[in-house]
C-alpha cells in the first residue's frame, strides 16, 4: 500500500503542535468514498524494556469480517508519549506495516481519536491524510469534551461537545459494555462512522478488525 510522505518527523513538540493546525485544515468531514468492501484495523503495541514498539495492520472484509491479510512490524520505539501528539509516537510505527500491506483496504479504522482532539487531528486525522483513505477514530476513553451517557442497548450513542462543535460521539457497541468514542478521521462524516463501527462489531465491545490488530500488536 502506498504511504504519502506528507513532513519529516524530526519534529520539536512545538512544530508538532504547529503542524497538527495546519494539517487539520486538509481533513474532508463528509462521506467521500464509494464502496466499502475491505476494513483495516490497526494497533501499536510497546515493549518498553528493550524500547520496541510493534505495528500490527489486520484487513478483513467487510461485512462478513473475515481476514484477508495481517501485517506485523518491529521498529525502534522513536517519541515518548506526549497527550495529544499520540500519532507522531505511532503513525511512524504504522507506516512500514502499512507499506507491506498486499491489500489497499476501503476503510481504516484506528484505537484512537480522530477530530475529538484538541486541535481536531487525532491519530485517525494524521493516517487518513498519509494513506489517502477514509478513517474513523474508534477510542476507548474520551479525550476531550462533554457527553451524556447514552443508552443501554446496542446503537445508542450521544455526541461529544467541544466549544459549542460536534467533534464526535460516544456510542455504545455492545448491551450494557462500557461505550467507544467515535470520530471522523478523513473523507468520512461522524453518522457513516457510527454506522461503520456498528457494522463491525460482533460479540466484544471493540471493532473486530481492532480487536485482530490488537491480539496481534505485542
Amino acid at each position: 500500500m502506498k504511504v504519502k510522505t506528507l513532513h519529516s518527523w524530526e519534529l520539536s513538540q512545538t512544530e508538532a503542535i504547529e503542524l497538527q493546525k495546519t494539517l487539520a485544515k486538509r481533513i474532508i468531514t463528509r462521506d467521500n468514498f464509494s464502496e466499502i468492501n475491505t476494513v483495516c484495523g490497526v494497533d501499536v503495541g510497546y515493549d518498553k524494556k528493550v524500547q520496541q514498539a510493534t505495528a500490527a495492520c489486520v484487513v478483513m472484509s467487510y461485512p462478513a469480517l473475515e481476514v484477508i491479510e495481517k501485517v506485523r512490524v518491529t521498529t525502534p520505539i522513536k517519541l515518548h508519549y506526549i497527550p495529544g501528539l499520540l500519532s507522531f509516537r505511532e503513525a511512524p510505527a504504522l507506516i512500514p506495516a502499512f507499506a507491506r500491506l498486499k491489500t489497499e483496504p476501503d476503510l481504516v479504522i484506528c484505537d484512537g481519536h480522530g477530530l475529538s482532539h484538541p486541535r481536531r487531528f487525532g491519530l485517525a486525522c494524521h493516517l487518513g491524510l498519509l494513506l489517502d483513505t477514509p478513517t474513523i477514530g474508534c477510542a476507548k476513553s474520551l479525550l476531550i469534551g462533554s457527553c451524556s451517557e447514552p443508552g443501554v442497548t446496542r446503537g445508542s450513542y450521544e455526541y461529544i461537545w467541544d466549544t459549542g462543535e460536534v467533534i464526535g460521539a460516544v456510542l455504545r457497541t455492545k448491551n450494557g459494555v462500557k461505550p467507544v468514542y467515535v470520530s471522523t478521521g478523513h473523507r468520512i462524516g461522524l453518522s457513516s462512522a457510527i454506522d461503520f463501527i456498528l457494522g463491525c462489531t460482533r460479540n466484544h465491545r471493540l471493532t473486530e478488525p481492532v480487536r485482530y490488530a490488537d491480539l496481534d500488536a505485542v
